[in-house]
Parts: C-alpha cells; sequence; structure tokens
C-alpha cells in the first residue's frame, strides 16, 4: 500500500530551524531560505498550488490573491497575532480557514515597550550613541544629559489587552500611575490589581498624561486612532511609545509636532509605511528626539519557536478535521 501523501505547505519567509525540520517531517513543505518576502505573483502562485499556506504579516493576502478560479488553498496559517495582512472576510467566503499564534508574544511585546517607556525620557540612545560614535565624553557633570524620572508620572495605555495589562504590571513597578483607554473597562480584580483608571474618552486621556503607550490592535476602527486632532491634544512635555501598529498613529502628524517642540519625544518600533522609515524621523533619531527600532517587539528566540509550534499545531488540527484552536473569523475583527 502506499504512503498517503502529505499535503502541500508553503512557508512565505524564514522559520526558525527546529520549527521548519517539524514541517518537513510532518508535511510536503516548501520553505523560503532566503527569507525574501514573497511577490504578489508568488502569493498568487501559492494559493494555486498549496493546500496551506504559513504566512506573516509581511505577505498582503488579498481578495485578489485569493479569489483565483483555480484556488486550492484549504487553511492560511499565520505566523503571527495580527492578521490585517489578510483578507479575512474573502478567505471565509472561500471556505478557506485562517488561523493566527495569540497569547505567544505577550511577555516579550511588554517587556520592549517597557524598555522604550525608559529609553525616551532618560536619553539612553543619546548616551550610548555618545560614546560609540567617536565623540568626546568630558566626563561626568551636574547637569549634563538630564532627562525625566518616571516614578509618579502618569502612564496612558490605549488597548488594555494582554499586553496592555502586561505593560501596566511592569510599569507599576517603576512607580508610575496606570491610566487606560479601551473599549470597555477590564474586570474590577484586574483594574485593582493594576491600579488603573479607566477612561472611556480617549480625548480626554491624552491631554493628561506624561507618556502614552500604543497597545491596541490594527482594525479598521484604530486605523490613525492617534488623529492629528487627537495628537494635538497631547503635552508638550509628553512622550508616546508605539509596539502595536504603525497605522494607529498619524505619522506624519506625528513627526510635525515633534520637530515644533509640540511633543517632547516618542519611542517607536513600528511605522505607519513600514519598512519604509520616514526620513524625518530619522532626522528626530539623530538629534536624539525620538528612538526608532526595526519592529523588534516580539523579536525572541523563545517567541518564535512557540509562534512555529502553535502554527504547526493548527495546522495538524485541521488536517485531523477538527477546529483548530487559533481560529479566526471575520467576526471576531
Amino acid at each position: 500500500m502506499s504512503a498517503k501523501k502529505k499535503p502541500l505547505v508553503v512557508v512565505t519567509r524564514k522559520l526558525p530551524d527546529s520549527i521548519e525540520t517539524r514541517m518537513r517531517e510532518l508535511f510536503d513543505a516548501r520553505l523560503n531560505l532566503d527569507d525574501q518576502p514573497m511577490t504578489p505573483e508568488q502569493l498568487i502562485d501559492a494559493v494555486r498550488s498549496a493546500d496551506i499556506l504559513v504566512s506573516t504579516v509581511t505577505d498582503d493576502i488579498t481578495a485578489a490573491v485569493l479569489n483565483q478560479p483555480d484556488c486550492k488553498l484549504r487553511l492560511i496559517a499565520q505566523f503571527g497575532n495580527g492578521v490585517d495582512n489578510i483578507d479575512v472576510v474573502a478567505a471565509h467566503e472561500r471556505g478557506i480557514t485562517v488561523t493566527n499564534t495569540p497569547k505567544v508574544l505577550t511577555e516579550d511585546t511588554a517587556d520592549m515597550t517597557m524598555a522604550l517607556i525608559l529609553a525616551v525620557p532618560r536619553r539612553f540612545i543619546e548616551g550610548a550613541a555618545l560614546l560609540t560614535a567617536g565623540g568626546d565624553w568630558p566626563g561626568w557633570s551636574p547637569t549634563w544629559m538630564l532627562g525625566r524620572r518616571l516614578g509618579g508620572k502618569r502612564l496612558g495605555i490605549i488597548g488594555m489587552g494582554r499586553i496592555g495589562q502586561a505593560v501596566a504590571r511592569r510599569a507599576r513597578a517603576f512607580g508610575l500611575q496606570i491610566h487606560y483607554h479601551n473599549r470597555k473597562p477590564v474586570a474590577p480584580k484586574i483594574a485593582d490589581e493594576l491600579g488603573a483608571t479607566y477612561w472611556d474618552s480617549l480625548d480626554q486621556m491624552l491631554a493628561r498624561m506624561d507618556i502614552i503607550s500604543v497597545n491596541c490592535p490594527h482594525t479598521p476602527a484604530t486605523f490613525h486612532l492617534l488623529s492629528a486632532r487627537r495628537l494635538k491634544l497631547i503635552r508638550k512635555d509628553a512622550y508616546i511609545v508605539n509596539t502595536a501598529r504603525g497605522t494607529v498613529i498619524d505619522e506624519d502628524t506625528l513627526t510635525k509636532l515633534i520637530e515644533a517642540g509640540e511633543i517632547a519625544g516618542a519611542a517607536l518600533d513600528v511605522f505607519e509605511h513600514e519598512p519604509a522609515v520616514n526620513p524625518r524621523l530619522v532626522r528626530l533619531a539623530k538629534a536624539g528626539k525620538v528612538v526608532l527600532l526595526p519592529h523588534m517587539g516580539s523579536a525572541t528566540i523563545e517567541g518564535r519557536v512557540e509562534m512555529g509550534e502553535k502554527v504547526i499545531i493548527n495546522i495538524r488540527t485541521f488536517l485531523d478535521a477538527h477546529k483548530p484552536p487559533d481560529r479566526v473569523l471575520p467576526s471576531m475583527l
């Protein structure tokens, strides 16, 4: 008797070696060893030939990509929590299941967010650059490289989901007062644990915070949630930290306000037109006004392996004709 044919799984980006090896053992896996993002034409070829597509945030899986008359695809197993790169409605209409990898990167992203909350007011990057760029450091001085104290400052968290709550726990340990805006208040037990103040009005919260942390997902409702109008509500001595999605902030207006001294600074791990980075933001970074990172918030070895393991679980569950544990439905977005 011949062995059962393995399903064809196309993996769009380079994944950790242990995950790729396991995929090769379980499936007919086509890997992307050179890690070059797929073109739209390559994605179309994939949906025509593959049973399962393992996608990432860099893959723009539109209705046009999915609506191929000879589409074979049955499952899109996203390697990541966010699915804003996938037209989930179009996939659902074609009978294609979509899954993601939630609850894996909460702590890693919260760690990076806290690092950026510390880095901007305390001027970490400026200080480090002075020593590594060949600058002449004259030695310690009572009034040199002064930053701002964190203890007692108000932190306004936009999006109090798993990551927002993890950020709040870290920030409270540093003496920050926790405020948040969310679609609805968190459970009283969580609010009490975090000493968190809820604001149903984002406008009112923004006008009162010392530091603002963006931790909400990308959805149509959160596109430019921090619009030009809202950014102008923020105090001149306040800082913005974004480790969520670049499209949540009107980046052009934010840049103008920092250049004009209307906002003290920002720390950004994500960008509106990623991977392109606004040259004006780069100039502000060189001037010590902003800290820029290349989408590193969830970049840990442990996190990436756990994501891959979730992808494999979702695929195997689907192939066993069960509902994958991390299925994404249009009604959930």
